[in-house]
C-alpha cells in the first residue's frame, strides 16, 4: 500500500503529515528546521529528499534538506547570495522546484538559484538582466507595493531547458533555452492599475499551474481573475464568471482531467479571507464554463481563513485527493475529489505551503 505525505510549510518550522493511500488517518510530525520560519517545502521523487525553503531573522536563508523523510535534517545557504555591493539584497528563498536532476530555488529581490548537488551548494542562474521590467522592479519608486521576488518555477516535465518563472507585479516568463532569455507570457490578462511603458508586463500572476496530460493546458489565480491557456502561456482567456471573486492566491489542477481546475476565492480587500466567513473551494470541470462550490465538511461560520499561493496542492492517485492551510494553521484534505473534507491538523503555525508525495 501507498504511502502519502504532506509536507506543510509553517511561520515555525516545517510538519510531515503521513497517511495510507485510503487519505483517512493522518498523523504529524514536526515541527523541524529547528522552527525557522519555512516558505516552501518540496518532495523530490528522484531523490527521495525532502527540501524547504527557509529564513531567519538570525540567520539569514537557507534550504534545508532531510534524505529520510524528516528524520535527521541539515541545511545550506552556500552560493544563496547576491554580490555584498550590487543593488538586490537577499532577503528570503520564497520557491523551490526539483525537476530533472536539479533543484531551483526562487528568491527575493528576484533571482534564480540553482544546485546540482543536492542543495549542498548553490550559483546564481540569473537575475533576468536586460528583460521587460528588469530596472523598474529594483527602483523602490516604481515597484509595487509589498515585497518583489521570483515567487514560482514551473519546470516543462520534459524539456529541461524550459521553465515558466512568475516576477511578482510584473507577470510570467518563459525561458526554453535554461534561462539565458525570457518571454513575457501575459497576453490576454488584464489589470486594475495604470500599465507600465512596455504592456507586456505589469500582470500580478498570483499562481500557474500545468495540467499533467496536456502541457499546452495551463491555468493561472490573478490579482484580477481566473485564466485559462490552450498553448501553454502564450495567450489566455479570462474565465472568472461564477466565482464569488475575482482575487485568490491557491490553484490545482486535477491529475487526469485537463479540464477540472481548484481554485479558492478570497476577499480582495485587506482581509483576504474566504468570503463571508464560510469556507469553500471552488471547481470547474469544463475549463471555466462554469463554476461549482465545494463546501462539505467545511466550515460555514465565522472561518475567515486564508490560503496563501503555495498552500493547495493535490495528489495523483486514480482518485485524487486534494489538500490545502490556511494561514490560522488548519489542514484540510479531501480524498474524493472535492466532494467532501476533513480537518486533519489544527494549531499549526501559520501555514505558507502545502506539497503531497506518494511513496510506494
Amino acid at each position: 500500500m501507498s504511502q502519502v505525505i504532506l509536507l506543510v510549510g509553517t511561520r515555525k518550522g516545517c510538519f510531515v503529515l503521513e497517511s495510507d493511500e485510503d487519505r483517512r488517518d493522518w498523523s504529524a510530525r514536526g515541527p523541524f528546521c529547528e522552527s525557522w520560519p519555512v516558505y516552501h517545502a518540496v518532495f523530490d521523487q528522484g531523490s527521495g529528499t525532502i527540501y524547504a525553503a527557509a529564513g531567519s531573522d538570525w540567520h539569514g536563508s537557507a534550504v534545508w534538506r532531510s534524505s529520510d523523510l524528516g528524520e535527521t535534517w541539515e541545511h545550506s545557504s552556500e552560493g544563496l547570495s547576491y554580490d555584498a555591493d550590487g543593488e538586490l539584497k537577499l532577503s528570503k528563498v520564497s520557491n523551490l522546484t526539483a525537476a530533472h536532476g536539479r533543484l531551483l530555488a526562487g528568491a527575493e529581490g528576484v533571482g534564480l538559484f540553482e544546485s546540482g548537488d543536492g542543495g549542498q551548494t548553490w550559483s546564481l542562474r540569473t537575475t533576468l538582466d536586460g528583460e521587460p521590467g528588469r530596472g523598474d522592479w529594483n527602483d523602490p519608486d516604481k515597484q509595487p507595493p509589498g515585497h518583489l521576488g521570483l515567487s514560482a518555477i514551473i519546470p516543462h516535465p520534459d524539456e529541461p531547458s524550459r521553465f515558466w518563472i512568475i516576477v511578482q507585479g510584473y507577470g510570467a516568463f518563459e525561458t526554453t533555452d535554461g534561462g539565458t532569455s525570457w518571454t513575457p507570457r501575459n497576453e490576454g490578462l488584464r489589470r486594475d492599475w495604470p500599465p507600465p511603458e512596455d504592456e507586456r508586463i505589469g500582470f500580478c500572476v498570483h499562481k500557474l499551474v500545468m495540467s499533467p496530460i496536456d502541457h499546452d493546458r495551463m491555468y493561472q489565480q490573478n490579482h484580477v481573475g481566473m485564466h485559462r491557456s490552450d498553448d501553454a502561456g502564450k495567450s489566455w482567456t479570462e474565465i472568472t464568471e461564477g466565482l464569488p471573486t475575482e482575487f485568490g492566491f491557491a490553484a490545482a489542477v486535477h491529475p487526469h482531467d485537463r479540464d477540472t481546475f481548484y481554485v479558492i476565492p478570497l476577499d480582495p480587500g485587506h482581509a483576504r479571507c474566504m468570503p463571508d466567513g464560510k469556507a469553500a473551494v471552488w471547481r470547474t470541470k469544463d475549463a471555466g464554463a462554469s463554476w461549482q462550490r465545494l463546501d462539505r465538511g467545511l466550515p460555514q461560520s465565522d472561518a475567515h481563513l486564508g490560503v496563501l499561493r503555495e498552500g493547495m496542492t493535490n495528489d495523483s492517485l486514480d482518485t485524487p485527493g486534494f489538500y490545502f492551510g490556511t494561514s490560522t494553521g488548519q489542514v484540510y484534505a479531501s480524498a474524493d475529489e472535492g466532494e467532501s473534507w476533513t480537518e486533519i491538523a489544527n494549531y499549526l503555525p501559520a501555514i505558507s505551503s502545502v506539497e503531497v508525495a506518494v511513496l510506494n
